[in-house]
């Protein structure tokens, strides 16, 4: 409040001033601040033509900025008017132009002339000085010039009427030019950029963006007020103009050159302080100018769309999914949109993001789905919401609470689920929940167990693991000196990044997938960002090394043994699982009498790895062969860059629906060896390994074709059989 009254004061000081010096010119101060409005793309300058002030409307070739003295704004010039500025016809007292009336001209050398205003002379103890050079003013003469036809501008009146009543004819009025400049110029010694150390070392331009005083801002920049200035808080002029939804304000400030990309002490830029207070208009003409990253994050990885969820404005989600906004993108904590909109209580906008496929299932570091969030908040319209597409009742978080456990006992939420846990039970009655998560913990999501087919209790005989392990000594070089690592320093989402260079390049988009032209026959190696680099942990270059996110359930399958599906839709291109085992020589694993698990870390021969998950493994040594896969693997490095041990990663190669079985192909070789041994039962009409199949082959091979190869599998597959465990 103080700073906004000593602006006021600052302000007051110069419009006595302005009304006192032009007197003579009613009205003159609506007309100047048309004059000096910023132009788009356009000449700045205005020139003094014989008491009227006109405008240049050429277009700029160059956008470099120039001003005769630091008294005056900086100014876009065409070419004429740059070399006019060059050769010193150009007032530094009000920054107009004197080439056509009655000037001052200082000659401190035969080649060189200044001209200026006489009432533009700076003036020190008394004395007047020519602007340009400090020589005395009394040694400039005075000059009238003729209209130049040299220019090659078209300049437009801004100005009407007659020159100043009472000056003479072919004379210019040189006290609109002064009056002009002083009005702009600093009094009493205030220094437009001064900071207000109690006022959070707030600027006057802060104070004026914040109340809208649009006409304010224009005198306070023409004075020489600095657009980037940041107060405390590092927030600019423009970002309050922007919180306080002042149209007017933000388009002046821009047009001036303000930028909309800085960020304060919590990394918010304008359009997060826009979408946050619900003003529309600032944010659909930020998005308008395409100068705004639409899914910026702040420091707490939220961003535009999340700030306008958490707070229902629904007419500004409508407004950021239409330009492109990613709902998918998850804050410090994990959270989605759709997270948000449970914690908010808006289902318009939970339905919105819904509709745009949102992932119903998708849970925050706590293990809270957008369900466990709405029931703990009792947001009674969004729980029947999710319950209606499909969310998982039973789902338990870290806590190991399901959304019924987070309601309130007797809530209207409380009563929902309930309702919905009692009707799934009498549907499954038929299919036997054995095991409410197999990881025991282990994963980030749990994954239950079920069998609908026969009396077969939970696999056992191995133990779960969810990372790879070593049963012999192996020299595995974790060396952190050796890592090649990045520098940069947000998200990994440029070219620069080193981690990405070595993959050729980054090949997840910003939800984690792999981009739609990476070659899912021969994947390249990918390299994802270490501890070594200086990026953050939540870069999108760090996929694999952040474990499983996709609900997975081992169910009992009619005849191929137990079996792999997911609970929740999944995009093309999202990471399901590692390959988890025990990590063993080519060696060793020859001396294996079952090879069923085992999948090659390499196709070099010699010298080669082997991950055996027949004694320790996770939930993917259950995947299945498919001749129509909807899955295929990938070498991938996080902590370690040993290409003797990457880790074997499954992603989607196809949009998978829930329900849907997961499986991958085994390869050809693992069929040519355990042919005998049973068929494929995938069930797809292009099997080429089912039992008729097999034999049609056998039928038409010659004695060379019988030859049995090696049982080591392909290196993209494992030798897990297709048949009944």
């Amino acid at each position: 409040m103080v700073i906004i009254i000593i602006l006021i004061i600052y302000f007051f000081k110069y419009s006595v001033l302005l009304r006192q010096n032009l007197s003579r010119t009613q009205g003159y101060q609506g007309q100047h601040r048309e004059i000096l409005i910023l132009a788009d793309r356009k000449c700045m300058a205005t020139e003094s033509v014989y008491g009227q002030l006109t405008r240049c409307q050429v277009a700029v070739q160059k956008h470099e900025m120039m001003r005769p003295s630091n008294s005056v704004q900086l100014l876009v010039l065409c070419e004429d008017h740059r070399n006019a500025m060059i050769k010193h016809q150009c007032c530094p007292g009000c920054g107009f132009f004197c080439r056509a009336g009655t000037f001052m001209e200082c000659q401190p050398d035969v080649s060189i002339s200044h001209r200026f205003h006489r009432a533009c002379a700076s003036v020190l103890k008394g004395q007047s000085f020519c602007p340009h050079c400090g020589e005395e003013a009394s040694k400039a003469m005075e000059v009238t010039i003729a209209k130049a036809d040299t220019t090659s501008t078209v300049p437009q009146t801004l100005t009407q009427g007659p020159a100043t009543p009472g000056a003479p004819e072919g004379k210019a009025d040189t006290t609109t030019g002064s009056c002009i400049t002083h009005a702009l110029l600093p009094v009493d010694g205030i220094d437009p950029n001064f900071k207000m150390e109690t006022q959070n070392k707030r600027t006057p331009l802060h104070a004026a963006a914040e109340a809208g005083f649009a006409e304010i801002c224009h005198v306070l920049i023409q004075a020489g007020a600095n657009l980037s200035m940041c107060d405390e808080d590092q927030r600019t002029p423009l970002m309050e103009a922007c919180e306080n939804n002042h149209m007017e304000t933000v388009r002046y400030l821009m047009r001036a050159g303000a930028s909309t990309r800085h960020r304060d002490v919590e990394g918010f830029t304008c359009l997060h302080l826009a979408a946050k207070s619900g003003h529309y208009k600032i944010v659909e003409h930020l998005l308008s100018t395409g100068l705004v990253d639409i899914d910026c994050q702040d420091d707490g990885g939220w961003t535009a769309i999340i700030w306008a969820t958490e707070y229902k404005h629904l007419d500004q989600v409508k407004l950021l999914l239409r330009n492109g906004a990613d709902i998918s993108i998850r804050d410090k904590e994990e959270n989605i949109c759709l997270h948000w909109a449970a914690f908010s209580g808006s289902v318009e906008i939970a339905e919105l993001l819904l509709d745009a496929h949102s992932d119903l299932h998708a849970v925050n570091i706590h293990g809270d789905s957008p369900l466990h969030i709405a029931a703990r908040e009792n947001r009674m319209e969004c729980v029947t919401l999710f319950l209606s597409r499909g969310a998982d009742i039973f789902l338990k978080n870290r806590e190991g609470e399901s959304p019924l456990d987070c309601s309130s006992p007797n809530s209207r939420a409380w009563g929902a689920l309930q309702a919905n846990k009692r009707s799934k039970e009498a549907k499954n009655i038929n299919s036997r929940s054995i095991h409410s998560d197999i990881a025991r913990g282990h994963e980030r999501v749990p994954i239950p167990c079920v069998n609908a087919v026969d009396s077969e209790p939970c696999p056992n005989g191995y133990k779960y693991i969810p990372e790879s392990c070593f049963t012999c000594p192996m020299n595995v070089d974790r060396n952190i000196t050796r890592l090649q690592y990045c520098v940069c320093k947000e998200d990994c989402s440029t070219s620069i990044c080193m981690c990405g260079q070595l993959s050729l390049r980054c090949w997840y988009d910003k939800a984690g997938r792999l981009l739609p032209e990476f070659n899912q026959e021969q994947p390249p190696l990918i390299f994802e960002c270490n501890h070594a680099c200086s990026c953050w942990r939540t870069c999108k270059n760090r996929v694999v090394q952040n474990g499983m996110r996709i609900r997975l359930q081992l169910f009992r399958t009619s005849k191929k043994g137990w079996g792999v599906r997911t609970l929740q839709d999944i995009p093309n291109g999202t990471f399901i699982s590692e390959y988890v085992g025990e990590i063993i020589t080519e060696m060793e694993a020859q001396t294996r009498n079952n090879d069923t698990y085992l999948f090659t870390l390499d196709d070099k021969v010699g010298n080669q790895y082997c991950i055996d998950a027949r004694f320790y493994g996770n939930i993917s040594r259950f995947f299945n062969h498919m001749c129509e896969p909807n899955l295929f693997a990938c070498r991938v490095f996080t902590t370690h860059q040993d290409l003797r041990f990457p880790h074997i990663a499954f992603f989607a190669c196809e949009n998978i629906k829930a329900g849907e079985e997961l499986g991958f192909h085994y390869g050809d070789t693992f069929w040519t060896v355990k042919n005998k041994a049973f068929s494929c039962e995938c069930g797809s009409s292009k099997c080429m390994y089912s039992s008729a199949a097999m034999t049609s082959l056998q039928a038409d091979s010659t004695p060379e074709d019988q030859q049995q190869p090696s049982a080591l599998p392909d290196t993209s597959s494992p030798t897990r059989p297709s048949s009944p465990s």
